[in-house]
């Protein structure tokens, strides 16, 4: 388990991924697919974790905990009907989801991941 502090992508006001102890925490991921309905930016969301999960060395099987802001609860079953088929075949991780008004208006969705990270290969730089 690596105890140094590594930090890649995104943007000089946030990293795309952080790892340390053992756990990759990602940024908030949304979708730019602005007309899209709830379902189609959910599955948009979550392949960009799939992807930011692969290039910091795991996947959705190490997910531990995810955090996630709707911004209409109507959504919410929709959502579910896209979660329930990107966790299918694994132990699903723990979840809260909430309602909260988004950075954009076009923004349905918001999802924070944290995994474990079963194997910490040099693909991350130290700060």
């Amino acid at each position: 388990m690596s105890h140094t502090l590594t930090k890649t992508g995104g943007s000089a006001r946030f990293s795309a991924i952080a790892s340390h102890g053992g756990q990759i925490h990602l940024a908030g991921q949304v979708s730019q697919l602005k007309e899209a309905d709830i379902v189609a930016q959910s599955n948009d969301v979550f392949a960009k974790v799939d992807a930011l999960l692969a290039e910091a060395g795991t996947d959705r099987s190490h997910i531990i905990s995810v955090q996630v802001w709707l911004t209409d609860m109507s959504d919410y079953a929709g959502f579910n009907d896209a979660w329930d088929s990107w966790v299918s075949g694994i132990a699903p991780p723990t979840r809260v989801c909430v309602e909260a008004r988004l950075a954009q208006p076009h923004y349905k969705v918001e999802v924070l991941v944290i995994a474990a990270a079963p194997d910490l290969r040099p693909r991350l730089r130290p700060v």
